[in-house]
């Protein structure tokens, strides 16, 4: 492989790294420059695991350092999506990608609204740490958004991220600190499931995952410096964008300009 496509692999990990640790959505990033490196699209899932591993790591050291993480409430509310991302990662039934992707897209719209609509709600989190007992409304939403984690990954952020703020009561970079730990966690556990499988490149996962640290290392000082409501200005930069690349926007953009 050319000496340019490893510096492609890092710098892709870096953007997904700064992405993934102040919203989510970095795979859409990563994977695509995998496959383009030339792995298969199932070993391209698994290796970006290794990345996102590595940048979680960093990032929640990082958080800890600044003591904005609620590490027992992100022990406890990672126990379903547990669960949830070893049975998305075994999934094996053959589902339509195109309108997977498009029905999330749309999901992306929904929430994009929401968080424009209700921006107080976003900002102003009710506990610096988990009050109380997990509902089961929660558990039964955590271990869903696992089981997508762990069988597609891509904007699994943002889904975690809409629960611990409108459901579990954190503020957005308290929220983006306990995110971070409940998805090293659970993808600790997928990225078991595609190494079984021998669906992991390692080599190249590490070289990306160079790069998530350091865009996470990044992030994760910029989310605590600057605060909440620029967490939420690039989250909605980041969900737009998102929902735009699964909706095929920009696939119609480049058909109009053919």
């Amino acid at each position: 492989m050319a000496w340019y496509l490893y510096l492609l692999a890092v710098l892709a990990g870096f953007l997904a790294g700064i992405i993934n640790t102040v919203a989510g959505s970095g795979s859409l990033i990563t994977l695509p420059v995998l496959i383009f490196l030339g792995l298969p699209a199932t070993v391209a899932n698994g290796t970006n695991r290794i990345g996102i591993i590595l940048q979680n790591i960093v990032a929640g050291l990082s958080y800890k350092h600044s003591k904005v993480l609620d590490l027992r409430g992100a022990l406890i509310l990672s126990i379903p999506t547990i669960f949830g991302a070893y049975l998305g990662a075994q999934i094996a039934v053959n589902l339509d990608e195109e309108m997977t992707e498009r029905v999330i897209g749309v999901v992306m719209v929904m929430m994009l609204f929401v968080i424009w609509l209700r921006p107080q709600r976003w900002l102003e989190g009710k506990f610096l740490k988990l009050s109380g007992p997990v509902t089961l409304n929660q558990i039964l939403a955590l271990f869903v958004i696992g089981a997508y984690g762990g069988f597609i990954q891509a904007g699994v952020g943002i889904f975690l991220l809409a629960a611990l703020v409108l459901s579990v009561g954190y503020d957005l970079v308290r929220a983006n600190a306990v995110k971070i730990v409940i998805i090293l966690i659970f993808t600790l556990f997928s990225l078991f499931v595609f190494a079984q499988n021998d669906q992991v490149n390692w080599g190249i996962g590490i070289l990306l995952g160079c790069g998530n640290m350091l865009g996470a290392w990044l992030a994760a000082r910029l989310t605590v410096k600057r605060g909440a409501e620029w967490v939420r200005q690039l989250l909605m930069a980041t969900v737009a964008l998102s929902a735009a690349y699964l909706l095929g926007v920009f696939d119609w953009i480049a058909r109009l300009l053919d």
